[in-house]
């Protein structure tokens, strides 16, 4: 029992969170921001679409939003409804049940708009390429402007396809 309780006040084994003076992280943060002043006027309003994935990809994706990590201090959030984003996110491959409501995100996407593969499955099925239940990859229901490969993508690959989808959007 005393080892038990001894072994709770070790203190905990995460990362070092990223220094408020870390020159790197200040010209991202520079960077991010004129990409989307320049291509939007504002922040990048980002919607999320699970389109039938394993949720790793989910889990790198919340982890964006967590202290270490901040997305929202560059620029990028995440919304509720797709009428009110730019981006919309989509991992997983696309099942048959998905596809409609996919199609319908799409269209209730205001213009300009832009869709981002998020991760192997997105891409062209990943593992479940092939299936009777899926539909593939997201390009073959809506058009795809960024894949962001991996399996699952990390928080970084995650902000860097971001910045590179709205260095080379057009307004």
């Amino acid at each position: 029992m005393r080892d038990t309780l001894l072994q709770g006040l070790r203190p905990p084994l995460t990362e070092t969170a990223p220094g408020a003076d870390d020159p790197e992280l200040a010209a991202l943060a520079a960077t991010v921001k004129e990409a989307a002043d320049r291509t939007l006027g504002r922040s990048l309003a980002i919607r999320h679409v699970d389109a039938g994935s394993c949720n790793a990809c989910e889990l790198e994706i919340h982890a964006l939003n967590n202290a270490f990590y901040d997305i929202e201090r560059f620029g990028f959030r995440f919304v509720a409804s797709p009428r009110h984003a730019d981006v919309l996110l989509v991992t997983g491959p696309v099942t048959l049940n998905m596809r409609e409501a996919l199609e319908r995100t799409y269209a209730a996407t205001p213009a300009p708009k832009w869709v981002v593969a998020c991760g192997a499955c997105a891409a062209d099925g990943g593992v479940f390429a092939g299936s009777y239940a899926v539909m593939n990859g997201v390009a073959g229901v809506v058009p795809v402007d960024l894949v962001i490969p991996g399996c699952p993508p990390s928080p970084a690959a995650l902000m860097k396809g971001l910045l590179a989808l709205m260095r080379g959007a057009k307004r």
